[in-house]
């Protein structure tokens, strides 16, 4: 079929093959080197010249005077060995920055996303003529690990790309949303989140000697049950909060007190406010169980890897939700509750100041469920890529001329 009336149907076999091919090499955090190539090749086959920026890609489709819609996919993967089965299933393992090799796998549907967005990008060059004015498409690393879009805003996004009038991206899941059916809604959709470090600080001793000493696993210990009292009797019940200690760490033998222990803990929350309420109650009892210790050196605390709200524009998600009903039907578009998982999504969109919409794309048949991050996590192939791409083609026509 000529590029010139190009149908999804006509691109069905090429979009399956660019999934395989990206699933095969899936590539951790800001290292997206080969993803970010073969997104420019593909884009560059499309007649679009790739700009690299951050190491992220984007590609523009320029139709003249009008609206410009900016369409944004992330591409990286995680240190997660596969067991899906699948035929395609990766074998990848390459060394992460701390320099040890591990095991790689797009177990969060980033190589979705891309497909996605590659074959929005065909059928709205070549597929629908009756469009005017401005489509970015943003091809986003890191978002992984809440690195990707600062670093494309850092290194000149807003000034080198036409400012966007809205911003829209999407998020594969296999859960409550079986696959050819979208989720949306206005307001906060997705979790802000934020990784917290204390180092406990005591004094050394003997196992058997522990008068001696100050022991900061005690501390610690203390801490980790204190600290489920923040969401629990703290916060309002009307609003959402998590505290959850995913690692604690301390000592190195059975008979020796240690110096020091650490806790890492990750908060999420839907408001900016209330994730400072639970940040300042952390800090006050991390010092109030040193002091309760008897410790003298005060705990560190460090916050990295954080990530912002995701609130929706009422707007731009009305608007959304009625064109992936015409779509789609409306027997396929689902109101969503909010999520607790996170995204630097809206970094981008916030770097222009312009509004946007976030949605869920549904990846597995009803009754299906695999959390994303999962060994075992593989999204349907069809028909999620073929919604994936509709959904974005549907929703940047709605604010096209």
């Amino acid at each position: 079929m000529s590029e010139k009336t190009l149908t999804y149907d006509s691109i069905q076999e090429w979009q399956e093959a660019v999934y395989v091919d990206f699933h095969q090499h899936p590539e951790l955090s800001m290292q997206e080197h080969r993803t970010r190539r073969r997104v420019c090749e593909e884009l560059q086959a499309m007649g679009i010249d790739p700009i690299e920026i951050g190491g992220g890609v984007v590609g523009t489709i320029d139709r003249g005077a009008g609206p410009t819609v900016l369409l944004r996919a992330d591409y990286d993967a995680l240190p997660v060995k596969e067991e899906t089965g699948l035929p395609y299933a990766s074998t990848v393992e390459v060394m992460d920055r701390e320099g040890q090799k591990v095991p790689v796998m797009h177990a969060c549907g980033h190589d979705v996303h891309i497909a996605s967005l590659l074959a929005a990008g065909r059928l709205l060059k070549s597929g629908h003529k009756d469009w005017r004015g401005t489509v970015h498409l943003l091809f986003q690393p890191g978002e992984e690990t809440g690195e990707g879009s600062a670093a494309m805003v850092a290194d000149g996004l807003a000034s080198k790309i036409t400012p966007p009038d809205v911003v829209l991206g999407q998020h594969v899941f296999c859960g409550d949303v079986p696959t050819g059916s979208v989720a949306l809604r206005s307001g906060p959709f997705m979790s802000t989140a934020t990784n917290v470090e204390i180092t406990f600080y005591g004094v050394g001793s003997h196992g058997s000697m522990p008068h001696l000493g100050v022991d900061p696993i005690l501390m610690a210990s203390s801490a980790v049950t204190r600290l489920q009292g923040i969401v629990s009797r703290e916060l309002n019940p009307h609003e959402f909060g998590v505290v959850t200690v995913g690692v604690i760490s301390g000592g190195s033998k059975p008979n020796v007190i240690p110096e020091s222990c650490t806790l890492q803990l990750n908060v999420r929350a839907y408001s900016d406010q209330v994730r400072e309420q639970i940040l300042q109650a952390i800090e006050r009892i991390a010092i109030s169980e040193t002091q309760a210790s008897g410790g003298t050196k005060m705990p560190d605390i460090t916050y990295y890897q954080g990530f912002p709200l995701t609130e929706n524009d009422e707007e731009v998600t009305s608007r959304v939700a009625r064109a992936f009903k015409e779509t789609f039907g409306s027997e396929q578009v689902r109101e969503s509750e909010p999520l607790t998982a996170s995204e630097d999504f809206s970094v981008i969109a916030d770097a222009f100041g312009a509004p946007y919409c976030y949605w869920v794309l549904g990846g597995a048949e009803a009754g299906v469920s695999v959390p994303n991050h999962s060994p075992h996590f593989a999204p349907q192939m069809q028909p999620t890529l073929r919604t994936g791409a509709e959904a974005l083609v549907a929703a940047a026509l709605e604010f096209l001329d």
